[in-house]
């Protein structure tokens, strides 16, 4: 092993793990153990640290990495993505085949049956075998650029399975997340005191939007392959049932319930009745099937209208129903402050699970349904994990019956409710709120926000559990014997949190509204907000009117910036973390407009200041960041191993600078 050459022994475990990667995520038939993987995956990885040179991007070890995005781009389908004509019932869907028959003439046809898998439509790109693009759906013509978070999903292929792979290929299919990992992800949530996802569908869609991959990369999602979308240098397949098999080949997962297409609507039927009994034991959420002419040829016969084609449908199921009674309404409160009722439930079975509660949305929601504590209700339950009460029956009442009344206070801290004028919720805005305060501190700490390095996630959550912090002004009087106390952390690393703790206190006006986590207010909303208002004493005094005059402010986080500060707690807060130090002013721009009208782009990584000092100086020096590169982009700024974006502004002409003539023109 020793004499090995290290470049083909790391060519033979990439290959190696790709094949062990087709078999635990593709053909469900594993050779090895996850100990044993892991020991490849780590032994290649122990080669690329040590041969840079020879770790390509798309190494299975690349599969969480890329850079944080503020954006996502947009992408034109070459091919419009469409949606699905839906029908709930065995005869709609005999409607369906007879029209496709006459359509047809008569003519035979084949029908391949799929699993319709409940998450979020994604295409995944490759150019010469490589995963060059990944896209949502979106509207259908123009999705959004995920690559960087596809890329982290493990049943993805990095690389085509195959030796002759043609110059372009796109599968189109659908990112989501079974049932055991989405109830993993709920019950971390509902632990950290987070609002958890709703369903499985909302989960999976909201974790391919993560602006931060790795995060992405822990959500444990799963991609299938669903629909034809484009190739070029391959000869293309006369049927779907035959693109499915290329794809498995490929690497792809796919989710064909019938072993052969079926030739008859009978067969179609007999697999819908089937697969109702096993739904609810599948290990991801599924609302039906997909049904699919299986000719390509005849699919260009049918056509499409403007949202469908006419040679697909999906079959769906009726949403699941049982009939309870409401014995208690809680309130409970989301991560952003929202107040919910929830109906406490008798416990009743409904697709198949025993439902003891169930969402009521909001109060309009109770006024609507007319209903009352001690009613007998009607859940429907479909795909949610907690499912919702869709009816009340006021003749079942015996007149012990009470009406449902909203709170006056937050339930968790006893702080004022706000009621915004447009919004439905009652919302709860002190940022101590215990069941808030935990995702409150992580963003105050947070790199963007204040930017303590050190103040992670394992020690945000010690110090709530310790009681060391009990509102975010305590972070600026915690101690070293406290710090000391908690876990992992010797004098060097105490000394160095509290040196870090001290130095945030020097961050502009700016930074420390974007850490307050007000709603509707982002890091340039915040910018804008302190370079009109100058201190912390005229933003508490400020009109909602006068904010919303600044351009890009507008009148909703103008709003939510006056409702935040009228609120004692946010006032008192204000007020000692100024006698604490932290400083309440933002710093006149001196530099000047060095950049005005220009626009910068950042890729790879820089050595002599992070990606968010960097933007931090283009502004400084009058001119805009942005995250993709276009032909109206003034430089591009790339540091060591640079992405697409370098690639992009050579095809575009864009001036490329390298960190040291960046900083060179900002006078460093």
């Amino acid at each position: 092993m020793t004499n090995r050459d290290p470049r083909e022994e790391m060519e033979s475990l990439r290959a190696e793990i790709r094949r062990h990667e087709h078999l635990y995520y593709v053909d469900d038939a594993p050779e090895i153990s996850d100990i044993e993987f892991d020991a490849l995956m780590r032994r290649l990885r122990e080669l690329e640290e040590q041969y840079p040179l020879y770790a390509p991007e798309d190494s299975p070890t690349k599969r969480v990495g890329g850079e944080r995005t503020n954006t996502f781009a947009p992408v034109i389908h070459r091919i419009p993505m469409l949606s699905l004509e839906n029908t709930y019932s065995k005869e709609e869907f005999f409607a369906w085949y007879e029209r496709v028959k006459k359509a047809l003439a008569g003519a035979a046809f084949l029908s391949v049956v799929e699993t319709k898998v409940d998450g979020l439509s994604c295409s995944i790109e490759y150019e010469n075998g490589r995963l060059v693009r990944a896209s949502t759906r979106g509207d259908g013509n123009t999705g959004e650029d995920v690559t960087l978070n596809v890329r982290t999903i493990k049943n993805v292929p990095l690389v085509l399975n195959t030796k002759n792979p043609p110059p372009y290929f796109e599968a189109r299919g659908e990112v989501y997340m079974d049932r055991a990992d989405f109830e993993l992800l709920r019950d971390e949530a509902i632990a950290a005191g987070e609002e958890p996802f709703v369903n499985a569908r909302n989960a999976a869609a909201g974790s391919l939007r993560q602006k931060n991959p790795r995060v992405t990369a822990g959500r444990r999602l799963k991609f299938t392959v669903h629909s034809y979308g484009y190739m070029e240098g391959m000869t293309e397949p006369d049927s779907h049932w035959e693109y499915l098999r290329i794809c498995r080949e490929f690497g792809f997962s796919t989710t064909a319930l019938c072993k052969e297409p079926c030739a008859t609507a009978e067969q179609v039927a007999a697999l819908y009745d089937q697969f109702e009994k096993d739904r609810f034991t599948n290990a991801f959420e599924a609302d039906g099937l997909v049904v699919k002419i299986d000719s390509l040829s005849q699919r260009g016969i049918l056509g499409s209208t403007a949202k469908s084609p006419r040679w697909a449908i999906a079959l769906k199921y009726p949403a699941q129903k049982a009939e309870t009674v409401l014995k208690d309404v809680v309130f409970q409160v989301g991560r952003t402050g929202v107040v919910t009722p929830v109906a406490v439930l008798q416990p009743v079975q409904c697709a198949g699970v025993t439902i003891s509660s169930a969402t009521l949305h909001n109060f309009d929601e109770i006024k609507r349904l007319a209903i009352k504590k001690g009613d007998h209700v009607i859940i429907e339950r479909a795909g949610e994990v907690i499912p919702k009460v869709v009816k009340a029956r006021p003749e079942c009442r015996t007149g012990s019956e009470t009406d449902i009344v909203p709170p006056e206070e937050c339930p968790s801290c006893g702080g004022e409710l706000f009621h915004a004028e447009g919004e439905v919720a009652l919302r709860c805005v002190n940022p101590s709120c215990p069941a808030q305060f935990e995702r409150a501190l992580r963003h105050f700490t947070s790199r963007d926000a204040m930017n303590i390095e050190g103040f992670g996630e394992a020690v945000v959550s010690q110090v709530i559990e310790k009681k060391f912090v009990r509102n975010i002004a305590d972070i600026y009087r915690i101690g070293r014997e406290q710090l000391l106390q908690l876990e992992l952390f010797g004098p060097k690393r105490a000394d160095n949190l509290i040196a870090e703790i001290e130095k945030s206190k020097k961050q502009p006006l700016s930074r420390l509204v974007f850490a307050l986590g007000i709603r509707h207010t982002g890091e340039k909303n915040a910018r804008i907000i302190a370079a009109y208002c100058k201190n912390m004493e005229k933003l508490l005094n400020v009109s909602a009117d006068e904010l919303a005059s600044l351009h890009d402010v507008g009148p909703v986080t103008a709003a939510a910036v006056t409702e935040f500060f009228s609120e004692k707690f946010n006032r008192e807060l204000a007020g000692q973390l100024s006698a604490l130090g932290v400083n309440m002013e933002e710093p006149e721009n001196t530099a000047g407009n060095l950049f005005s009208g220009r626009t910068f782009v950042f890729t790879g990584e820089l050595q002599s200041l992070t990606r968010a000092q960097a933007q931090a100086l283009v502004r400084s020096l009058g001119g805009k960041e942005t995250s993709s590169v276009s032909g109206k982009t003034s430089y591009v700024v790339a540091g060591k191993n640079p992405g697409s974006k370098y690639e992009k502004a050579l095809k575009l002409g864009v001036k490329i600078l390298t960190e040291e003539e960046f900083s060179a023109m900002c006078g460093k």
